[in-house]
């Protein structure tokens, strides 16, 4: 296909930070001066949706509508058509449409931008019916976390290898133990999916062993902003053969085989997500898209799998002091994986895909020095959330084992086929109960030695690059050992993120406060990742770099 056809973005509103800050609760209304182009944002506890104001009738213009006293509904100026921007559905007449959404996105400086995608439904394009598929013909094995085998037709594909080591640093290890032929398995693929640089879904450690024996291996990415393999070569794994593929383009494996890699709409400079077509059945893989496509995806596809887990921040239990309570602290996990649910339900209710399969959240913090993260931390249980999407809907839910195999052949033809999933034999391993932690650490805490490490100054050049401020937050920073004692002599101090400064005392204004102890001087920083990641989410509960 042309390039001229790849999928792009478009800014049609910015924001100021004031702006920004200054939205409230409820309908918000908005028109870009330069294109005389109106919007609406909806605000409800921090998250945000965004539309064009214009109704999908005849494109008239919207105001409030005073008889709604829950302030989600507005009503057109032309026919009195009536949408809720909670929802992007319009209440009258009932049933009839959806607005399409915007892409809503946190720019450096805290200001807002209004994005569309375009085109918004790139799959459309060339459609293909889906043929009969032959007993065997398609297959998904699961191995482990986010790393699936799909065995389409004479091609093998897999997705995000993490089959060995630990992920962020030493926190997360895999919960289940793969199939003992996982390497094989990697060798033989045709192709490698990865979505994002995340080290649960790009691996080195697991690279490394497949690049030992097959470096040229085909592997495609997503053409982000920030490049999946930035940190190759400092890696010290060889890799010759990395695919960078434009967005929304089919990408033509052979005559029944081909796939889609799409931007994810609240961090599309780095989260990707990819539906895979084989004979005109779709596979749609979300991964940990937190709005992949901005929302908008393929209804109905043959098997979906997205991430169900939660638990994947570091906050709120690395936090202490101030509000920091045990108390407050299991109940906002327990909220917030609450959330998390609800929301993958409805999502999956909204799709309709023939099978849904809850993936991309077993891992757990097995270091002995983790053992309080790992018990407050708690994640959501794949069959709760499978339990949730079968209520009052007919989809057919897999909650995958290591070695699992979903034939989707027989599944389609008779999801109650005795066949359709073939279970590891009894007697296979499924949790892991030990970790190979020696060599990984030994190579993390190498890194402890770095000369940068030995000169105080690195923590403010190291703040001052990441450029995070103008945000009221006053943060002090322990440098302890693994057990979280401070150490004699470690750094011990305080960020100002309202003008960046390191105070020797908290300020006398009123300001959020926050204590984080870190295992080592790298690790001072290194948590304090999720704050730069502020800007582009609204709430911090991104992934532990730690």
């Amino acid at each position: 296909m042309m390039d001229s056809l790849k999928q792009t973005t478009e800014t049609l509103l910015r924001l100021s930070p004031v702006e920004a800050a200054s939205l409230k609760e409820g309908i918000n209304f908005f028109r870009n001066k330069s294109t005389g182009k109106d919007y609406i944002l909806y605000k409800n506890k921090g998250h945000l949706k965004a539309c064009k104001n214009l109704c999908k009738h005849q494109g008239g213009l919207f105001i409030k509508d005073i008889e709604d006293l829950d302030g989600r509904s507005v009503k057109c100026t032309k026919h009195n058509w009536k949408l809720d921007v909670s929802t992007m559905k319009y209440i009258n007449p009932p049933g009839s449409f959806c607005q399409d959404e915007l892409v809503v996105e946190m720019d450096e400086n805290n200001g807002l931008l209004l994005l569309e995608l375009n085109p918004p439904n790139p799959w459309d394009s060339d459609p293909r019916s889906p043929e009969d598929l032959a007993f065997g013909e398609v297959q998904v094995t699961y191995l482990t976390h986010a790393c699936m085998d799909l065995k389409l037709g004479d091609k093998r594909m897999v997705f995000d290898p993490w089959l060995v080591g630990p992920a962020f640093a030493r926190g997360w290890w895999l919960l289940h133990e793969p199939p003992s032929d996982w390497l094989e398995r990697l060798c033989k693929a045709d192709l490698i999916y990865i979505s994002h640089m995340h080290s649960d879904h790009l691996s080195y450690p697991t690279l490394k062993k497949l690049s030992e024996r097959r470096e040229d291996i085909p592997i495609y990415v997503g053409d982000t902003e920030r490049p999946v393999f930035w940190n190759l070569n400092q890696s010290g794994v060889r890799l010759t053969n990395i695919n960078v593929v434009p967005f929304g383009i089919w990408q033509q494996v052979d005559n029944n085989l081909r796939f889609m890699i799409l931007m994810d709409g609240v961090h599309p400079e780095m989260d990707t997500c990819i539906i895979v077509e084989y004979k005109g059945h779709k596979i749609l893989n979300t991964v940990d898209c937190t709005r992949p496509n901005g929302g908008r995806l393929p209804e109905k596809v043959a098997l979906m799998m997205s991430d169900f887990a939660g638990g994947a921040s570091g906050f709120p239990m690395t936090f202490s002091g101030g509000k920091f309570t045990e108390e407050w602290k299991a109940q906002f996990i327990k909220t917030e994986r609450k959330k998390l649910l609800n929301y993958k339900a409805q999502l999956v209710k909204d799709l309709q895909p023939r099978i849904y399969c809850p993936f991309a959240g077993y891992f757990v913090e097995s270091h002995p020095s983790d053992k309080y993260i790992k018990e407050t931390n708690t994640k959501n249980d794949p069959n709760q959330l499978n339990n949730l999407i079968r209520k009052n809907s007919d989809i057919v839910t897999w909650t995958p084992r290591p070695g699992a195999t979903l034939d989707l052949g027989r599944m389609l033809k008779d999801p109650t086929d005795s066949k359709g999933i073939i279970e590891p034999p009894e007697g296979t391993k499924i949790y892991k109960d030990s970790w190979d932690f020696g060599p990984y650490l030994n190579a993390l805490n190498a890194a402890v030695g770095d000369e940068i490490f030995l000169h105080s100054s690195w923590i403010k050049e190291y703040f001052t690059w990441a450029g995070f401020k103008n945000y009221n937050l006053v943060v002090r920073m322990i440098e302890t050992d693994d057990d979280f004692t401070p150490l004699p002599g470690g750094y011990d101090y305080l960020v100002d993120f309202l003008d960046l400064s390191f105070p020797k005392e908290r300020p006398s204004r009123e300001h959020p406060y926050e204590e984080k102890s870190s295992k080592d001087s790298t690790e001072c920083c290194l948590h304090l990742t999720l704050l730069l990641y502020t800007r582009h989410n609204y709430q911090a509960t991104l992934k532990p770099c730690c």
